[in-house]
């Protein structure tokens, strides 16, 4: 459990690159993106989510929320992006990533004693199951499973604090203040070792 939080606390602590210093000229609008999400989606690094087989709205919207300002991330590295970028292959982009095979899931580890599998699809109390919104139910909710877990845990603490704010009816801050440091760890663990079904993006 300790690599998770680990690697997490080291991987947002890089100096991202600035949108400026990189040459995207003669590039397809869905090759920018892949210098950081990779053109196969699966992304390498932690920092920056999969989007192979990432339902198309939910792309368009982050996309569109970095670029007014209503999502941040560290460094600003996506809000730079969004202005190299002509909103016009903004749906060419997403339905590139979404039409991807989706990512395979990681090699599951231990959680930390904490029922993550119940919490993600029956939830626990006052705590919703994941699943009763991340199953397609909301247009605006992506889908979770292999995600890496790093950055799942990333999201759910900056929900948790209020870094990010731009979840609709503020339902993913009310989730996440009601979670542990524990359930964060264990259901990131368990997102990201799940398998995600073929699903209509």
């Amino acid at each position: 459990m300790s690599l998770v939080l680990s690697v997490t606390c080291g991987l947002w602590a890089v100096p991202p690159a600035r949108a400026d210093m990189i040459d995207t000229s003669g590039m397809e609008p869905w090759e920018v993106c892949g210098l950081c999400h990779s053109l196969d989606g699966n992304s390498r690094m932690a920092k920056f989510p999969k989007l192979a087989g990432q339902r198309a709205d939910y792309i368009e919207k982050q996309f569109r929320d970095f670029h007014s300002g209503n999502r941040l991330n560290d460094g600003g590295q996506m809000e730079a992006i969004t202005t190299e970028i002509d909103f016009a292959d903004l749906p060419r982009i997403a339905a590139y990533f979404s039409a991807l095979p989706p990512p395979p899931p990681f090699e599951e580890e231990d959680a930390a004693g904490v029922d993550a599998a119940v919490l993600f699809r029956e939830g626990r109390g006052e705590i919703p199951a994941c699943l009763s919104c991340h199953d397609g139910a909301l247009p605006a909710a992506p889908w979770l499973e292999a995600q890496h877990a790093d950055y799942v845990a990333k999201q759910l603490t900056d929900f948790q604090t209020g870094e990010r704010t731009n979840d609709a009816d503020s339902i993913m801050r009310a989730v996440a203040v009601q979670l542990s440091a524990d359930d964060i760890v264990a259901l990131s663990v368990f997102i990201a070792a799940q398998q995600r079904p073929e699903r209509v993006p």
